[in-house]
């Protein structure tokens, strides 16, 4: 015989919603952190590559593989079932198991004594980070409503461009004193640590937590989308489509760049490992929170005053803005003339993460965020990933015979001539978002 006082399930949602939303923004802080962590141990590689070369006697096309392809292929492809996974299951326990997976690989890649070793050990780290993305974007988007939504991606973005400089400065002053597999502990092991709190603090959300309006859609039938499901739900969505293309081809154009930023400023501007790790990272650092944070707002003030599909506008001129600023970083022949327009850049072309996920989630059916989310990762990372620094590795190394060590920098110029495509898309997700906003509800 029960009391009155004993508790209902609907008392326990109650209590569980109310415990999730008050840790809203720890939570938030917390998915960003494991977010830098994941790439601050993707980026080191870039900051140690000329050490790594030395070292290993490599080429650029193998490193454009340990960077770029034999990573991105385990980390996108292995990201559908861990999001199946998480649309199912506890997404808590996923990202905090998936932290200390790659954080471990990340060590270990410290160990490597030839190519296939690190192939392998980046391999491990490839599997350990498929874990967390989608589930991080699948809990934001139950914490947080449409019109707040890409302010709290804009933030959880922030792990791209923090990570890059973390890399970049831990990376590049360990790696300056104590060698780059000392490197590659010093930022792997703490992941672990970090993936015990996150299991101990976070709290798994209701799945459409924020989207009151759309919880509907929960109480289909029981059984829950398959796979082939989600890829026909996004395929027929053409705001969505061209989404995912916008952000996979301006990632191919950034991973690759990023992958090879470091060396670039090495080779062609005499800039030393240190001072990039002692200045430029943390410049880099600061301006790109300012792109992602400010971004973020404005493509939430957009939203709520022309409507949704102004946020992938708003994408397109921030790029379109970035895009001659990049070109004379890569093509100026002095330090002092190229790393200021490179910080002026990141002002402009940081900001797209934010909205574009907020974006892809918004049109997301509510059991199938996690999905979505893994698809569009799939596609950036095997294509932009996966692609990019391979890619930029190969003409490099084409390019080398009559270039010499400034083959680099055409590679670089290259990709940046590609930016004017994935614009293109932004602007063509704009159109069939205000078409939707004109339906009838």
């Amino acid at each position: 015989m029960t009391n009155g006082l004993a508790p209902t399930p609907t008392t326990g949602f109650v209590i569980a919603d109310t415990l999730a939303m008050h840790r809203r923004g720890p939570t938030l802080a917390l998915l960003t952190i494991a977010y830098f962590f994941s790439y601050m141990d993707r980026q080191i590689l870039a900051i140690l590559q000329e050490l790594i070369r030395a070292d290993l006697h490599l080429s650029d096309t193998q490193l454009g593989l340990v960077a770029g392809f034999a990573f991105a292929l385990f980390y996108a492809t292995l990201g559908l079932p861990v999001a199946r996974l998480a649309d199912r299951g506890n997404r808590v326990n996923i990202i905090a198991i998936a932290l200390a997976v790659w954080s471990l690989m990340t060590a270990v890649c410290g160990l490597a004594q030839n190519f296939v070793q690190l192939l392998a050990a980046r391999i491990g780290v490839g599997v350990g980070e498929a874990g967390s993305g989608p589930p991080s974007h699948s809990i934001i988007a139950d914490l947080y409503p449409a019109e707040k939504r890409a302010g709290a991606m804009g933030i959880y973005s922030l792990g791209v461009v923090l990570g890059a400089a973390g890399g970049s400065i831990i990376g590049g002053w360990v790696g300056h004193h104590y060698g780059w597999r000392i490197a590659m502990m010093a930022v792997g092991l703490p992941g672990v640590a970090l993936a015990v709190l996150i299991k101990m603090f976070v709290v798994e959300p209701r799945r459409g937590l924020s989207d009151v309006s759309r919880v509907a859609e929960q109480q289909d039938a029981g059984i829950a989308p398959s796979l082939a499901d989600g890829f026909r739900a996004m395929l027929a969505n053409r705001a969505a489509i061209h989404l995912v293309m916008g952000v996979t081809l301006t990632s191919l154009i950034g991973y690759g760049q990023t992958a090879f930023g470091p060396s670039f400023l090495q080779r062609s501007l005499d800039v030393r490992m240190i001072d990039i790790a002692t200045w430029v990272a943390p410049i880099a650092a600061v301006m790109g929170t300012v792109s992602a944070l400010t971004g973020g707002w404005i493509a939430n003030l957009v939203a709520a005053r022309y409507g949704i599909h102004a946020q992938a506008w708003l994408v397109l001129v921030l790029k379109a803005i970035g895009l001659p600023l990049s070109f004379v970083f890569y093509a100026a022949s002095s330090a002092d003339i190229a790393i200021p327009f490179y910080f002026v850049s990141l002002l402009f072309t940081n900001s797209y993460l934010g909205p574009t996920f907020a974006l892809i989630q918004g049109q997301a059916p509510l059991r199938l965020r996690a999905l979505w989310a893994a698809i569009t990762l799939l596609v950036i990372n095997l294509i932009g990933l996966g692609l990019g620094p391979m890619l930029i590795g190969i003409i490099s190394d084409a390019l080398r015979p009559t270039l010499g060590e400034e083959s680099l920098r055409y590679a670089m110029l290259t990709f940046a001539a590609a930016t004017p495509w994935a614009l293109f898309h932004y602007w063509r997700a704009g159109v069939w978002l205000k078409r939707q906003e004109a339906r009838p509800a």
